[in-house]
């Protein structure tokens, strides 16, 4: 979302700039339209890079982070990415509903934790065990499990096999659903936190308001 953001940021900016350039270098400067059109993409260009190289360092700043390890979360997000897209393109090769199951949750799991880590970049290093080989297992293991679904011949090697994969799967899913309680760990630590901190404002303001009532009361 962020990333959504400084992108119609900088063309809201770099628009009306070079077109402004553009009509200034025509009537004001006298330069060939052609001349001109290729300076105006020049400037568009390189004000879109010089901004885009201040966003990143604001949100380097903002993340307390340094270039480089911002750059490899954003690299091991795509990749990632790319990995949920594959585990996706699975659904149809699996037949088994036990498996259909087992892909779709490990599918919405990988999502979520996807979603929440790039939002917070910073929560990587909670789930760093998801990106480097969890996701993978579950890749690697439901497309193993989709060349095997898919054999013509079923003997009992084929069968034992497909319930070991099976079996692997659960496992896979019960890690990736770990990973996501490492991804939520921090917010679920604040948000009790901020709940123990209005419980005790109301505790300390209840006996003030018991006080009040108590007076009404005695007027009564």
């Amino acid at each position: 979302m962020q990333e959504v953001k400084q992108f119609f940021q900088r063309h809201f900016i770099l628009a009306p700039v070079s077109f402004g350039s553009w009509l200034t270098l025509i009537f004001a400067a006298g330069i060939n339209p052609f001349m001109a059109t290729g300076m105006m993409i020049a400037i568009y260009l390189g004000g879109n890079f010089t901004i885009k190289q201040i966003q990143l360092n604001s949100s380097v700043k903002q993340l307390g982070m340094s270039r480089s390890e911002y750059k490899h979360i954003k690299m091991q997000i795509s990749e990632a990415n790319g990995k949920i897209k594959k585990l996706n393109s699975l659904y149809g090769q699996v037949r088994s509903v036990q498996a259909f199951k087992q892909v779709y949750e490990m599918n919405n799991l990988a999502r979520r934790i996807l979603q929440i880590v790039r939002k917070n970049p910073k929560k990587f290093y909670h789930v760093e065990k998801f990106f480097y080989s969890h996701l993978d297992s579950a890749v690697e293991l439901t497309s193993k499990y989709a060349i095997l679904v898919n054999q013509p011949l079923k003997d009992q090697e084929i069968r034992l096999a497909l319930q070991q994969t099976r079996e692997t799967l659960t496992d896979v899913n019960k890690q990736l659903e770990q990973d996501l309680r490492g991804a939520l760990a921090t917010d679920i630590e604040q948000l009790q936190l901020e709940l123990d901190y209005v419980g005790v404002t109301m505790n300390k303001n209840k006996p003030l308001l018991e006080m009040k009532g108590d007076l009404r009361n005695d007027r009564k």
